[in-house]
């Protein structure tokens, strides 16, 4: 029998000064019985930076055709597709073709081997933005996870400040492509 995904819920709380953009959202994550907890909270930072209303989590692991984000327009167009982690440079090709902007999330102790490996070939993407966190950082995310979340995030001039009742995080992500926003 295969063992089935773990449902996370958060409140979260985006300010977000730099778009003008102030809401609350109740959110609703399946962490993939192979996800840890710092992707399932890097997924949940994306949502933070990038937040509208019509941003929605993909499958993810699940589906290699779904991003771990995205944004459509009401015609079904994609507006924004949003990977975490180190994505397959052709998967990253196709993403940019598909979608107007296409985001990276990168993370984790690979992340600046694997910026190695694909920079030539990514930096040619026009529409591709690649922001890259602090392993501090990501690990710091892991440990304000819970099964029921209240999340106060926000974002100020390329600076994100996460607040929970576990504690508070700050954020800075390096961009290696494109622009932060």
């Amino acid at each position: 029998m295969a063992i089935k995904a773990t449902i996370f819920k958060a409140a979260l709380q985006i300010a977000d000064m730099d778009r003008h953009y102030y809401a609350d959202h109740a959110l609703t994550l399946a962490r993939h019985p192979s996800e840890t907890d710092e992707r399932m909270m890097v997924r949940l930072l994306a949502f933070a930076l990038y937040a509208r209303e019509s941003l929605a989590f993909g499958k993810g692991l699940s589906s290699d055709d779904e991003p771990d984000l995205w944004q459509k327009d009401l015609t079904g167009a994609i507006e924004r597709w949003i990977e975490v982690g180190l994505p397959d440079e052709r998967a990253i090709r196709k993403a940019s073709g598909r979608a107007a902007q296409a985001v990276i999330i990168s993370y984790g102790r690979a992340a600046n081997i694997w910026w190695n490996e694909n920079r030539d070939k990514l930096q040619r993407l026009d529409n591709l933005t690649v922001l890259n966190l602090p392993v501090e950082t990501t690990l710091a995310l892991a440990a304000l996870a819970s099964r029921n979340m209240q999340l106060q995030c926000t974002l100020q001039e390329g600076h994100i400040m996460m607040t929970s009742d576990a504690g508070m995080i700050e954020i800075e992500p390096k961009v290696l492509h494109g622009s932060f926003r």
